[in-house]
């Protein structure tokens, strides 16, 4: 009986494995073989000098000497880290305060179902048309320096693509706009899963409802808010639609907006393959150092 029952656990069990079968697949096919082809090709000199092709010839870690010491990669580290910083500090701030609201019972909220569609709409929306959007609007001769001239706050139009502080503010602008609808929803989620009782137990103790976001709320949010973080900590990482279009790709002014896939894409555009596979495995590690000092740093009690 113990043998017949096993094996039609077996037999059930392959099932698993079978309709597992094409998303390892489509793993293999795009993403593990693309990660061991650029690891592998990081370790080779392999550009175009003009209409010849150099390479591919084995050269080591030059690669990664070249981009850690000759390169301007820790400049445009620190202006991806920037403007993600700045788009996401009013982005949780936002979220949290919307899903607080749409959370709590005792506001009573009319037209909500409405409300959680318009703030997730720019979520939908293509970031390469947001940018081309904000590009046309704070252009020198766009329709927000009109409005600035005509209410005389400016005396002559204001050049935002010139000036540091106003092309990173645009560009953290827009990435909170396109996310915080997506993180409010998370978060919402979060907060739809704590038990009732304990806002009640809160109230009867005497805790006001700020006292109550603070000492409930938020820390049973953890879980949800390290998720949060470390995603939008990657996508931060992989800013590049809203910069690139937003200053032709350049980066400018003084390429103080050129971010790091911006600047990989610069080495695979001249066909630099060995540099651009050098700074994929650069980026690929510093995102999982970067991710796991946020998880130790606001999980510390969990580890503990």
């Amino acid at each position: 009986m113990k043998g017949k029952k096993k094996s039609a656990v077996v037999r059930y069990n392959r099932w698993g494995y079978i309709f597992l079968i094409p998303f390892m697949v489509v793993f293999v096919v795009f993403q593990l073989i693309p990660l061991v082809t650029t690891v592998y090709n990081s370790f080779f000199e392999n550009f175009m000098s003009g209409l010849k092709q150099v390479g591919p010839n084995f050269i080591g870690f030059k690669n990664y000497i070249q981009l850690l010491t000759q390169g301007d990669l820790l400049k445009y580290f620190l202006n991806t880290m920037i403007m993600w910083i700045l788009g996401f500090v009013p982005q949780i701030i936002l979220s949290l305060l919307l899903g607080s609201w749409f959370t709590n019972p005792q506001l009573k909220l009319k037209f909500q179902r409405f409300f959680k569609t318009v703030i997730y709409l720019p979520n939908l929306i293509m970031a390469s048309a947001f940018a081309m959007l904000f590009f046309t609007l704070f252009a020198k001769t766009g329709p927000i320096n009109s409005i600035l001239v005509g209410m005389g706050l400016f005396k002559e139009p204001y050049d935002f693509m010139a000036h540091v502080g106003s092309v990173r503010g645009l560009v953290a602008f827009m990435n909170c706009l396109m996310w915080f609808g997506n993180t409010t929803i998370l978060l919402m989620a979060g907060m739809m899963g704590i038990s009732d009782s304990l806002y009640e137990a809160a109230e009867v103790d005497g805790a006001t409802p700020t006292q109550i976001f603070w000492k409930v709320t938020i820390p049973l949010l953890k879980p949800i808010f390290i998720y949060v973080v470390i995603t939008s900590l990657i996508g931060g990482l992989q800013m590049f639609d809203v910069p690139q279009i937003l200053t032709n790709g350049t980066g400018d002014p003084m390429r103080s907006s050129m971010t790091l896939i911006m600047y990989l894409n610069k080495h695979l555009y001249s066909k630099n393959f060995g540099l651009a596979g050098a700074l994929s495995v650069l980026l690929l590690v510093l995102t999982a150092i970067l991710s796991a000092i946020v998880f130790r740093v606001t999980a510390k009690d969990e580890v503990k």
